[in-house]
């Protein structure tokens, strides 16, 4: 018998690792925003696993990290579990992304693109070498307003009307299967022969904070209570021009340059 139980717990293990091999690279990172419970992140990894994707962030989970019951919970996806990468904030999570989607039910009033998870999917498989993520917020109340403002489009499940609420591992599956059907079924995309490399998360996040300190440092929100709406607003609009390296460089150099004191004009009568 107990050589059974070893050649058993050999083939799970087994198991495991073609699992894990099978995975494919390229796949977009699921980053769960400040989830409660470990059995939903475990739950969430084994569906990531079950569509092969591999690359797992979390933003401060409520219960600390690591988490025995996530590891319980993942039935095997150890391989997702292990591999987790942790993070304080939503900003830092994404920071060297090219392209983040928020997953949400509720009309946010900000002007992004809305996709269903299969146009979302078929994006990403048309221009594999992009690095994208995608937010998925806590179970009782969502992503905050200020985590969607991060992201380049969001993506909406059309699903029931009165009653759309759906577990954080059933999002996660949904999405993720949508990216892993469509690996066969997007065309590839006709490229410019030297596309511009588009600006990562950080360096547009920079560029925030360097625009907005400039900004209240020449008392441009007309109230305390405004900012933080126009501060959404202007990082929306940024947002949806989907910048290159080279156009956050240069907003640095205008910035910089609208700071500065004028010249002097001395020398003229």
């Amino acid at each position: 018998m107990a050589g059974t139980d070893r050649r058993q717990a050999q083939g799970r293990r087994q198991a495991k690792t073609e699992a894990a091999d099978f995975a494919a690279p390229g796949g977009p990172a699921i980053i769960l925003v400040r989830p409660q419970l470990g059995e939903n992140i475990g739950t969430a990894a084994r569906a990531m696993l079950n569509c092969g994707l591999m690359d797992l962030r979390l933003v401060a989970p409520r219960d600390g990290w690591p988490n025995v019951k996530a590891l319980n919970a993942a039935s095997g996806a150890d391989a997702v579990i292990g591999g987790a990468r942790i993070f304080d904030t939503v900003a830092e999570a994404v920071a060297e992304l090219d392209m983040v989607y928020a997953t949400t039910a509720r009309d946010r009033e900000m002007v992004k693109p809305v996709l269903s998870p299969r146009q979302e999917a078929e994006n990403l498989r048309r221009a594999p070498a992009a690095s994208a993520g995608i937010l998925f917020g806590p179970e009782r109340s969502g992503l905050d307003n200020d985590d969607v403002v991060l992201a380049d489009a969001i993506i909406e499940v059309a699903l029931n009307p009165a009653f759309a609420s759906l577990n954080l591992a059933q999002a996660v599956l949904i999405i993720s299967y949508e990216w892993c059907a469509a690996a066969g079924e997007a065309a590839p995309e006709r490229l410019p022969a030297s596309p511009a490399p588009a600006a990562s998360k950080k360096e547009i996040l920079n560029f925030f904070d360097m625009l907005e300190g400039e900004l209240d440092a020449r008392s441009f929100y007309p109230t305390a209570a405004m900012r933080p709406k126009m501060t959404r607003n202007m990082r929306n609009l940024f947002q949806r021009i989907q910048l290159s390296h080279q156009d956050v460089q240069s907003l640095f150099g205008i910035v910089k340059s609208l700071t500065r004191p004028p010249p002097s004009e001395g020398g003229k009568d």
